[in-house]
């Protein structure tokens, strides 16, 4: 038996319409940094109804996170955030986007002699605070919206590595389906089947016999294969 030490507190607030709750959760004096990729969330309207949400509050935008983050361009964002003297950072996107805001949220706060790749060689170790962060998920996946690890990528290097803190957990994430269902976001198939690989890879990657775990992979990915042609079917079916 292996012992460990478990401390979740990202709120979870999931449903259809829970974007509406997004405002009350970041504090009213809050400078607020909205990160996301492409288009898409421009396309869905998603981003439309975040600005809504978020009405009255001091905001910013910084768009262009790439699949696979990049340190070059998350660095433009840590420039912008030290600059802007940001408060609070949320993420509006999938996994990329929050890897990314994750370490845009330990960068800024990281000592400005030093460069921040140190927290990918670290993996982590040396991030002594970071901008709070809040994340809305528009592509469910890696489940990088609860958990407080990365991964970004080095264009100049061909590095790709991993870190992990406390400090850049989020401290909520809204899960709204409805957002999910535009013509406009990643086709079904493609969200199922990347769910489906990340649970498939955590089941595959760590056999240390955790049976229990092994049973919450199990139902993950049968629920997949057994509910996500109804899905396609019927979009509008919540």
């Amino acid at each position: 038996m292996n012992n460990f030490d478990l401390h979740t507190p990202t709120r979870i607030l999931f449903g259809k319409g829970a974007i509406e709750k997004l405002r009350e959760q970041i504090p009213a004096e809050a400078r607020v940094l909205i990160t996301y990729g492409g288009g898409s969330v421009k396309k869905t309207g998603v981003l439309d109804q975040v600005l809504t949400a978020l009405n009255g509050l001091d905001v910013l935008e910084f768009g262009g996170i790439e699949p696979n983050p990049s340190y070059e361009t998350l660095m433009n964002a840590v420039k912008l955030a030290r600059e802007e003297k940001v408060t609070f950072l949320l993420a509006v996107g999938g996994g990329s986007v929050l890897d990314g805001t994750k370490f845009i949220a330990a960068a800024a706060h990281y000592d400005a002699d030093i460069d921040p790749w140190e927290i990918l060689e670290t993996y982590g170790s040396k991030i002594a605070s970071a901008i709070p962060m809040g994340s809305v998920l528009t592509l469910p996946a890696t489940g990088s919206e609860s958990n407080k690890g990365a991964v970004i990528s080095r264009k100049t290097t061909g590095d790709k590595r991993a870190f992990m803190s406390s400090h850049v957990q989020p401290q909520f994430a809204i899960l709204d389906p409805g957002l999910y269902l535009h013509p406009a976001a990643a086709p079904g198939r493609e969200r199922r089947g990347d769910a489906f690989v990340h649970t498939l890879e955590q089941y595959v990657t760590y056999p240390v016999d955790g049976k229990i775990q092994d049973r919450f992979a199990e139902g993950i990915l049968l629920t997949l294969i057994e509910d996500g042609p109804k899905a396609l079917q019927e979009p509008g079916e919540l």
